[in-house]
């Protein structure tokens, strides 16, 4: 019997997008599923309208397709048409890589999304996104990529990484290219001879490359609206997330992180936190000797509210 549920916010708008890279050496072929199962979840669970769904996928006849700029812009899009009270999710199955930080006294690696085109989205064009959300706007995040924990800069970490060792091997293909493999491609695009995958970027895409890659962008601006942001990744920063098969997936390919999602929300009719929710795909991850730790990044407050804001009449 299905459980009735009360829904807030004035707006429930959705962008998913999947990339599965087809024909390339870099094929996946678990993310376009995902982004379906994804939207009739929110459509038949969370109260969102099809019509306010929008739907990117790299299969050959999509259109638009989900390049860097078309993404970066749907979700301008999004925000710009949000209010107070609003819900918004963004759900990216697909590739994910670890950039070398601009500033190198950072001592660390940043992350970013790769898009069909390899426009790269990092994580400072995530922060920049949630500094725009008027305030008591929702914005939650699923990343089912590699390298995804701390996608959205300067978060607060809730559920982080693990220090223990684990003791599984990573099953599947994993949904990671490399910062040399990324040089390569991009540098064949642009006919430059340099090791900076920012330059490259900069040639080829101009404007619409990455904030973090424009010698104006204040790197160490203070963050505003910080606790609008929620982001559930589907490993660590310093981890790969797995594109499972059929046999694995119920069926048909999938990404091991969407996969364990489902499954939780499936199991758990009523309502469920997002710190359950993370806490009980990690479990389920575990359980099926995965490698992966799924992590929680949001402020105190929006850890204990429900996913998507849904509340059990």
């Amino acid at each position: 019997m299905a459980v009735l549920t009360r829904l807030t916010g004035m707006k429930r708008l959705a962008t998913l997008v999947g990339c599965n890279y087809k024909g390339s050496q870099y094929e996946l072929h678990g993310c376009i599923n995902d982004v379906f199962d994804m939207q009739e979840t929110l459509i038949s669970r969370f109260g969102f309208d099809k019509s306010d769904v929008t739907v990117l996928t790299d299969e050959p006849g999509s259109n638009p397709l989900p390049t860097g700029a078309n993404v970066k812009r749907i979700l301008g899009e999004m925000i710009g048409k949000a209010k107070s009270g609003d819900v918004l999710f963004f759900h990216y199955s697909g590739h994910g890589t670890l950039i070398p930080a601009v500033k190198p006294y950072h001592g660390r690696k940043d992350e970013a999304i790769v898009p069909c085109d390899f426009n790269l989205i990092t994580d400072l064009d995530f922060r920049q996104l949630v500094d725009k959300l008027p305030s008591g706007t929702s914005f939650t995040i699923i990343s089912d990529s590699c390298h995804s924990g701390g996608l959205i800069d300067k978060e607060k970490e809730q559920i982080g990484p693990t220090t223990s060792k684990s003791k599984h091997k990573a099953q599947g293909k994993t949904r990671f290219i490399s910062y040399e493999s990324l040089g390569q491609h991009l540098g064949n695009l642009s006919g430059l001879d340099s090791p900076h995958v920012g330059e490259h970027l900069l040639h080829i895409f101009g404007e619409e490359a990455s904030s973090k890659f424009h010698k104006d962008t204040h790197q160490d601006q203070k963050q505003l609206n910080a606790d609008n942001g929620i982001l559930l990744s589907g490993c660590q920063t310093n981890e790969t997330s797995a594109d499972i098969g059929a046999e694995e997936g119920d069926g048909k390919p999938c990404g091991a992180f969407s996969h364990s999602l489902q499954k939780v929300i499936k199991e758990h009719p009523a309502v469920i936190s997002n710190k359950e929710l993370v806490t009980k795909a990690r479990k389920l991850l575990q359980e099926e000797h995965m490698s992966q730790h799924p992590c929680l990044y949001c402020s105190d407050g929006n850890a204990d509210k429900s996913f998507l804001l849904e509340n059990q009449e």
